[in-house]
C-alpha cells in the first residue's frame, strides 16, 4: 500500500495574497479552513518528516502528502537550498509558503544570525508569509530580561528586511531556549514595537513549562501580537517530547478547549500541525492529524 501510495502522490505532481495570519477566506480549501470548520488555514511542519539529515521522503513527495491530504501547505526548516525546493514545490501544486525556521544567537561573540537569514527573505518575497526566530544565549539566563536590548536591537534590523520583502517576523519560544515562554516572546515584541513583528503560540513547548490552567490568560496576553499557532496531540502532565508531540488524533490534552478558546478570543490565523519525533510512517501521521483536525474545526465553528 505504501508503494501504491508514492505512486499516487507521483501522479499527482505530474499533474500538477496574503498568508492570512489574521484573516482566512472560509472558502479555501479543507486545510485552509472550510464552510463547516474553522477558518484557520492548517498547514503541516515539515518536522514530521523528520529532521535534517534524517529525512526519507523528498520535497517533491512531501508536496503531494500535504496536498492530497488537504493541508494548506508547509512550514520548513530554514536551509536556503531546501528553502528554494520547498517554495518551487509549494506554487507547482497551489499550496501556500508558511514560516521556515531560524535561530538568533544574543552573545556578543556570536554571529547574530546565520547569513541564508537574509537569502530566506529573498527567497520569500512575494509569498506573503512569516519568519519563525527562535532565540539562544549562554551569557543570559533562560527569559531574563537582560537580553532584551540585544534582541530587540537585532529583530529590528531583522524586521526592516522582512518588511521590505512584505514578511512578518514571528517569535518561536522553545523549551530551553533564551526564548523559552509565550511571556517573554510577548515582552520582546512589544519593545521591539514593529507592527511586522509578533509571537507564536507552540503547544507543545508550551506544555513543557507552563501549568494548562494559565491557557487562557496566556493566550489573551498573547492575542495582540499572535501571527501563528502550532498544535499537536498530546498528554497533560507530560514532560516528555514523545508525550507532549503525538498525532493530533492521540494524547488526553483537550485540544479542543484550546481550539475553541482561540475563536473565542477571535484568532483566525494560521495553525500549524507539529510532527517532530513522531514514530511511524509520515503519510499515515499526516492523514490521522488531519482526519482529527477535521472533527475538531467542525465542532469549534458549530459552537
Amino acid at each position: 500500500m505504501k508503494g501504491l501510495r508514492v505512486v499516487f502522490a507521483t501522479v499527482l505532481l505530474s499533474t500538477g495574497c496574503f498568508c492570512a495570519f489574521m484573516r482566512t477566506s472560509s472558502s479555501e480549501t479543507a486545510g485552509a479552513g472550510s464552510e463547516k470548520g474553522l477558518p484557520n488555514s492548517f498547514f503541516a511542519m515539515d518536522t514530521i518528516f523528520g529532521a535534517p539529515g534524517r529525512v526519507q521522503t523528498s520535497v517533491k513527495e512531501q508536496a503531494a502528502m500535504v496536498k492530497e491530504l488537504g493541508y494548506a501547505g508547509i512550514g520548513c526548516w530554514g536551509n536556503s537550498s531546501n528553502l528554494r525546493e520547498t517554495l518551487e514545490e509549494l506554487d507547482k501544486n497551489g499550496l501556500k509558503a508558511f514560516p521556515p525556521y531560524y535561530g538568533i544567537d544574543l552573545d556578543s561573540a556570536k554571529q547574530e544570525y546565520h547569513p541564508e537569514l537574509k537569502e530566506a527573505i529573498r527567497l520569500l518575497k512575494g509569498h506573503d508569509t512569516a519568519l519563525w526566530i527562535y532565540m539562544t544565549s549562554r551569557e543570559h539566563k533562560r527569559s531574563s530580561p537582560d537580553g532584551d536590548p540585544r534582541a530587540v536591537e537585532i529583530l529590528r534590523e531583522i524586521s526592516d528586511m522582512a518588511q521590505e520583502a512584505g514578511l512578518r517576523v514571528a517569535l518561536y519560544p522553545h523549551t530551553g531556549f533564551w526564548l523559552e515562554r509565550v511571556e517573554d516572546a510577548v515582552r520582546v515584541a512589544k519593545k521591539v514595537d514593529r507592527k511586522n513583528v509578533g509571537v507564536t503560540f507552540n503547544l507543545c513547548h508550551w506544555l513543557m513549562v507552563d501549568d494548562e490552567d494559565n491557557m487562557k490568560p496566556l493566550l489573551e496576553l498573547a492575542m495582540p501580537y499572535l501571527f501563528v499557532v502550532t498544535i499537536n496531540g498530546a498528554d497533560s502532565g507530560g514532560k516528555n517530547w514523545d508525550s507532549l508531540i503525538q498525532t493530533l488524533d492521540r494524547g488526553s490534552f483537550d485540544t479542543y478547549k484550546l481550539l475553541k478558546t482561540l475563536k473565542e478570543l477571535g484568532y483566525t490565523g494560521p495553525i500549524g500541525l507539529q510532527g517532530y519525533g513522531l514514530k511511524g510512517d509520515a503519510y499515515d501521521n499526516l492523514k490521522r492529524s488531519m482526519e482529527a483536525w477535521r472533527k475538531l474545526s467542525t465542532k469549534a465553528a458549530a459552537e
